[in-house]
């Protein structure tokens, strides 16, 4: 199959594709703006591949989506190219409202009318997998269970509304027109390669230089948490067994309490690189004051993608958090610049213990991708 990725420079798009091309016999095609939380380093390691081509493209672009497309005669797009922090959504909405709704719509229309033109045999194999995330859900009790694909719809911040915009987008194009559209929802992603702005890497890279760990409100928020590499894997498991039309929520049945993720990280930071002036990174925990909007918890029941498709989580959370720890202390070659490019993005050096949040900002402790 030849795949096209859209955001396959971001921290779950460039699992896809190293999934693809490392464990797949297929092509992906990276198709990505390059924003701010694009690292073309997260796919270096593919560049070389015969299996892999590169291009920088809005998706909002549509003439230049229809040439790829044109270029590439695919068999599916997986499409993950969105604006994804929470807290910049709410400091300015209309990124979020072009990229992920204006965009989408864009990629649905270019879709439509390549897969319109197809033979018949190939327009039968066409897929369209739209991603998106739990937050569309709004928020849930302690005691509300668990979202399904059945769940009403309710996004609190304009993040996830903006996500919830092109999901219904996206469903629309499937009953509308046919176009053969799966919708996955998924839980918080963590591992390798993810953007020093969300909640495990912020919390790991501010320990190490020597900053606060801010943690909205007492910490009390729950997320499930999915390690990226199931989640590249449950992609292409749907891609290659879902039904159009349909939606699968996508999680690792890990729930943890925000307070807990950092505690855990903290934990393994003493083991694994332990502070040069002795003491616990615990010390380093700064509660700040919650955010607008911000949802107590989110917890998926994968049990339709298990049993429908065949797919399961593999990484255990604690298990899956160490290997994530370790990586950021191997390669802190790829995240330093990256936090020294946002510190002088906002025209200081990154605060020390006892100031602000850092060079990320405060953490979102709720976004997904």
């Amino acid at each position: 199959m030849r795949i096209i990725v859209t955001g396959g420079a971001g921290f779950i798009g460039s699992a896809v594709c190293r999934a693809i091309v490392h464990g797949t016999r297929h092509r992906a095609v990276n198709i990505d703006k390059l924003t701010y939380a694009a690292t073309p380093q997260s796919t270096a390691g593919l560049a070389g591949s015969p299996r892999y081509r590169f291009c920088r493209l809005d998706i909002g672009d549509r003439a230049g989506l229809q040439a790829v497309l044109a270029d590439e005669e695919p068999d599916a797009i997986i499409h993950l190219a969105a604006e994804s922090h929470v807290d910049r959504s709410i400091e300015g909405p209309a990124a979020f409202i072009e990229t992920n709704i204006v965009g989408t719509y864009t990629l649905l229309e270019a879709a439509r009318r390549y897969w319109s033109g197809l033979p018949d045999t190939r327009r039968e194999r066409f897929r369209v997998l739209h991603v998106s995330t739990d937050e569309v859900y709004g928020s849930l009790g302690p005691d509300d269970g668990t979202f399904t694909e059945a769940s009403p719809y309710d996004p609190s911040s304009p993040y996830s509304a903006s996500k919830a915009s092109a999901d219904h987008l996206a469903m629309a194009w499937q009953r509308t027109y046919g176009l053969p559209v799966i919708v996955s929802n998924c839980s918080n992603n963590y591992g390798p390669f993810q953007f020093p702005e969300k909640l495990v890497p912020v919390t790991i890279v501010n320990a190490l230089d020597g900053m606060d760990l801010p943690i909205y409100g007492r910490g009390d928020n729950v997320r499930d948490w999915l390690h990226v590499e199931d989640h590249a894997r449950a992609l292409l498991a749907l891609l290659a067994r879902g039904r159009p039309g349909e939606r699968y929520t996508v999680g690792g049945r890990a729930e943890r309490r925000n307070i807990d993720v950092v505690r855990a990280v903290c934990g393994l930071l003493d083991r694994l690189a332990p502070r040069s002036g002795g003491g616990s990174y615990l010390e380093q925990i700064a509660f700040v004051a919650d955010r607008a909007g911000h949802d107590f918890r989110y917890a998926i029941d994968p049990g339709r993608i298990e049993d429908e498709i065949g797919w399961r989580a593999l990484e255990d959370f604690s298990s899956g958090l160490e290997r994530t720890v370790r990586w950021y202390l191997d390669n802190e070659a790829w995240w330093r610049p990256l936090r020294q490019a946002g510190a002088a993005g906002r025209g200081k050096a990154a605060a020390p213990v006892g100031r602000a949040a850092g060079a990320a900002g405060v953490v979102a402790q709720g976004d997904v991708a």
